[in-house]
């Protein structure tokens, strides 16, 4: 029976862009209220996504997916479970492994081992009998069941740790051929990731400079200003009034400009998806130290883009002063953690959410 299709962007079609926007895909098995809500307001989605975006909306009969590709990749963009390079490498040659297997087809773990043991180009090469490379291949596994692009017929992965000929059998799911993106060249043709970037905007010409604006907007924590003719910020601040407009009608967020960045933030946040601040111990640290630095703020002189250049001396100190202050109120591994350590967490979350100050190393000349 054919959908029922709506013209109007209404309330579901504001949740069914929430869900997309999140979510690497929405699998109809796993979750068919929402493939169904999308499903409905497809057309209107579609539109607008393609219209501000430049982005692909993939409608499946066993899945959706929105092909999310960002202006510039970040870090925290990478898979969360992955620790090291190598992992990202595993699962490439595992993906390449999958390939050649039909939907519903069985395979041991050994198999895949050593098929990756046999293409593997890395220079240290793959050797499953040293701890880590195990490590790394379970959390390539792992990940690819996460996913829902094998599933586990018999035994368990966890056992692999201590033992490199211990056994699983596995069997390929239909997602796994529609994980990977579909290039329209060949990808033996690239040499770097800036190519692939620049290849996705020759099909995005027209009002390119909006789709990158609202891609940084929405799938990054905000934009910020890089130079006083920074293309991308000048254009927000030109059509703030109509993008303001536009992204409270079609969605749960505000747009927010200041002088040196731009971001979007909701008044009724689902904490489903992450928002700062959130309710991890180091936010409460973070944010105790944003009010800080604002009742500090005669004493810095920020450059032009708004940046504070800080040494690490000044930054511990900081620290220390908002431990004295407010610690007793902190997390126990706040509250006993040294310095140092309380500023390489702040650091590493700041970064994340792009908040992080830059810091010089002080130099004592003799």
């Amino acid at each position: 029976m054919e959908q029922v299709q709506t013209v109007e962007f209404d309330d579901k079609a504001i949740e069914g862009l929430e869900i997309l926007l999140h979510e690497f895909w929405i699998l109809r098995s796993e979750n068919p209220q929402e493939y169904q809500l999308i499903r409905e307001r497809e057309k209107v989605l579609r539109r607008y996504l393609d219209d501000k975006f430049g982005l692909l909306l993939i409608v499946h009969q066993h899945f959706i997916k929105l092909e999310k590709i960002p202006v510039e990749p970040e870090p925290w963009m990478g898979i969360p479970s992955f620790q090291e390079q190598r992992d990202y490498a595993l699962f490439c040659y595992a993906m390449a492994f999958l390939e050649e297997k039909s939907v519903g087809e069985q395979f041991l773990l050994s198999e895949l081992a050593e098929e990756i043991r046999h293409d593997y180009e890395g220079d240290e090469g793959i050797d499953w009998t040293v701890y880590t490379h195990r490590k790394s291949l379970i959390r390539t596994i792992k990940t690819m069941a996460d996913l829902q692009l094998i599933r586990t017929v018999d035994g368990n992965i966890q056992r692999f740790d201590t033992d490199e000929e211990h056994e699983v059998l596995y069997e390929t799911t239909v997602y796994s051929k529609y994980f990977i993106r579909s290039f329209p060249e060949d990808l033996t043709q690239f040499t770097s990731w800036q190519e692939l970037l620049q290849e996705d905007w020759k099909f995005q010409q027209e009002d390119e400079r909006r789709k990158r604006v609202y891609r940084q907007l929405f799938f990054s924590p905000g934009v910020h200003r890089k130079s006083t003719n920074d293309p991308d910020f000048i254009y927000i601040r030109n059509f703030r009034n109509r993008m303001m407009e536009d992204i409270e009608k079609h969605s749960h967020y505000r747009l927010r400009l200041f002088k040196n960045t731009a971001f979007l933030s909701s008044q009724e946040p689902n904490y489903k998806y992450e928002y700062f601040p959130d309710n991890k111990a180091v936010t409460d640290v973070l944010l105790q130290l944003s009010y800080l630095l604002y009742e500090r703020r005669s004493s810095f002189t920020p450059l032009e883009s708004g940046d504070l250049l800080l040494t690490t001396g000044d930054f511990d100190q900081l620290i220390i002063e908002l431990k004295e202050q407010n610690g007793a109120g902190w997390s126990k591994y706040f509250r006993e953690a040294a310095v140092e350590t309380i500023r390489k967490e702040c650091l590493s979350s700041m970064k994340s959410w792009m908040m992080d100050i830059s810091l010089q190393v002080s130099q004592i000349k003799a």
